[in-house]
């Protein structure tokens, strides 16, 4: 059993706990949402990503079983959370694993 691929970004926010919960919001019309003791997990069909609130800043913790799949979860999670926090011009920087 190979170990997934992992990508990381630390998105600079004075709200990132609304931020993770708007993204959570979003992507549950078509994913699984998991509320777990560090954060929340949206499931999607290539992989996942976990959101952990931190002080001035939102983590996106990134997994998948492949470089494909992990480029289309970052993808999906990092344009939209770059098209919601637009006006507070929010950029999503990842780094692989």
């Amino acid at each position: 059993m190979t170990a997934p691929f992992t990508a990381r970004a630390d998105v600079a926010t004075a709200s990132p706990e609304r931020y993770a919960k708007q993204l959570a919001a979003h992507l549950g019309r078509r994913s699984e949402i998991r509320q777990e003791p560090d954060g929340i997990r949206i499931v999607l069909d290539a992989g996942d990503c976990l959101l952990r609130s931190r002080e001035e800043t939102l983590e996106l913790l990134a997994t998948a079983p492949g470089t494909e799949e992990l480029e289309r979860v970052q993808s999906v999670v990092g344009s939209h959370l770059e098209r919601f926090g637009a006006r507070n011009e929010l950029e999503v920087v990842w780094r692989r694993g």
